[in-house]
């Protein structure tokens, strides 16, 4: 991980996108756990209030799925980060461990995860439009924010991505199949 082109691409795009400022850090900001990982929770707990409440067998099962998918981004994310001891930008103080992003796999996660558990109780297309909208504009705002504050390269930003891409499609998989606890649309 020394050389290549693709390195090579990332230290240009990272040059071109670095400039730390206010909103660039309070964009990151909102990848933390602090701020993230309680959006799911209220999700959570929404969910399966509005699922007991409605009488539902196992109403727990969907809440739970989402719970423990968010569990797993450090079970993947710091193992990952340990393999590949990657370098951060020259705006961070020399350390190794920056790839993949963690707080990009927390956002997407846990911001993802809330949309999977929320889309089937909204009634009309429109608000799950805007629900989806939210999700993507966050996950982008949390990427965009990493990036140009200087927290991390590009290609950290882009292979949490594709970790959660596959961990969010599990779930909605899962949660597709009619999970119990869950309205049928």
């Amino acid at each position: 991980m020394a050389d290549g082109p693709l390195l090579r691409v990332d230290e240009g795009l990272s040059r071109a996108l670095v400039h730390p400022d206010r909103a660039s850090e309070l964009l990151a900001d909102l990848g933390n756990i602090q701020v993230a990982v309680p959006v799911l929770a209220v999700a959570l707990v929404y969910t399966a209030w509005r699922s007991r409440r409605m009488g539902t067998d196992r109403w727990w099962v969907a809440p739970l799925a989402a719970a423990l998918l968010m569990v797993l981004v450090p079970a993947l994310v710091v193992p990952l980060k340990e393999l590949t001891d990657r370098p951060g930008t020259p705006v961070v103080p020399p350390a190794t461990g920056y790839y993949p992003s963690g707080h990009t796999a927390t956002a997407a996660v846990a911001y993802g995860g809330a949309t999977l558990l929320l889309l089937p109780w909204l009634r009309s297309t429109a608000a799950r439009r805007l629900l989806l909208a939210l999700c993507a504009a966050l996950v982008l705002g949390v990427s965009f924010g990493l990036v140009r504050r200087g927290y991390h390269w590009p290609l950290d930003v882009v292979a949490s991505w594709c970790l959660c891409a596959v961990l969010l499609s599990s779930l909605w998989l899962f949660l597709g199949r009619g999970t119990p606890g869950r309205p049928q649309r």
